[in-house]
């Protein structure tokens, strides 16, 4: 038996968004097939044909940006039966629709979005992210950041407890050749040189996979979790305003996140999510020669 955890990226830009988001979503290796379907059936049933055939992307910067729920607003009668139908015709001529098309491929969007996270959550899938501020001190280091460091940390505690042994197997979008290159050489290095990543490797696969996300439906996902987080999650050390329509969706994401405890600092009960925010990026080595 295996977990897969699809990986995305949001914001990471640092420039619009609100937090630079690390994302993943767990799915058991027996249910995977059966979430592909479901959402593939979702398309089906919400916008009357496949939205990602062809060149586009079930992205969230696409389905949730603010000028889709500006169109869900329009001052038109739509009716749920014809959804589907106008979606369609939207979507097979993007130019020509009407206020009506437009509105109904918004509801579309916006249902189908709800769907997938409640379909994640019917199947046990479990959400897991690092959230950055966009000032975070970057570390100088050339090992794995922190923020990828975390999310392994909390996938390899979320194996540790299931009943069965369990590998973890991680596929990441794929990245520009160097950049996947290097990814690849700093996941190696962290879970064969380093003490804490020898230790992880037990359940992780050392080596990450990498795909091409227009053609894997959980980096699809992954992508929306970690929008919905840039946006609209926040926990009380998250500052930053959030678009207060993704409130729902945001409730969504929080329910799929993953709890457990461990022994830290002499708590045997340590609380631990699977959602990390972070503040600076930098190593404790570094924070302690600048502090000096």
């Amino acid at each position: 038996m295996a977990w897969f955890l699809f990986m995305d990226e949001s914001g990471h830009d640092r420039v619009a968004s609100p937090y630079e988001v690390l994302a993943g979503i767990a799915i058991r290796d027996s249910v995977l097939w059966d979430l592909i379907r479901s959402l593939h059936d979702s398309e089906l049933r919400f916008f009357g044909r496949r939205y990602s055939d062809g060149h586009r992307e079930l992205k969230g910067s696409l389905l949730l940006k603010s000028k889709v729920f500006h169109h869900e607003a329009l001052n038109a009668e739509v009716a749920e039966a014809d959804i589907p139908t106008l979606a369609r015709a939207a979507l097979d001529d993007g130019s020509g629709a009407d206020v009506r098309m437009l509105k109904a491929l918004a509801l579309a969007k916006l249902r189908y979005v709800a769907s997938v996270f409640d379909t994640c959550a019917e199947l046990g899938c479990h959400a897991f992210a690092s959230m950055i501020e966009t000032d975070a001190q970057p570390t100088a280091g050339g090992g794995l950041r922190k923020d990828y460091a975390y999310v392994f940390e909390r996938f390899f505690y979320f194996l540790e407890d299931q009943s069965a042994r369990e590998q973890g197997i991680v596929v990441f979008d794929e990245l520009e050749k160097s950049k996947s290159h290097l990814l690849i050489d700093q996941t190696h290095r962290y879970f064969s040189e380093t003490a804490v990543g020898q230790h992880r490797s037990r359940s992780i696969v050392p080596e990450p996979f990498f795909v091409h996300s227009d053609l894997t439906t959980g980096v699809q996902v992954a992508d929306l979790i970690a929008y919905v987080i840039s946006w609209g999650f926040r926990t009380a050390q998250m500052t930053k305003p959030a678009r207060g329509e993704l409130a729902g969706y945001a409730q969504q994401v929080a329910r799929l996140r993953y709890r457990t405890t461990r022994n830290r600092m002499g708590n045997p009960n340590f609380e631990i999510w699977s959602f990390a925010h972070i503040t600076d990026l930098r190593t404790r080595s570094e924070r302690e020669v600048d502090v000096a």
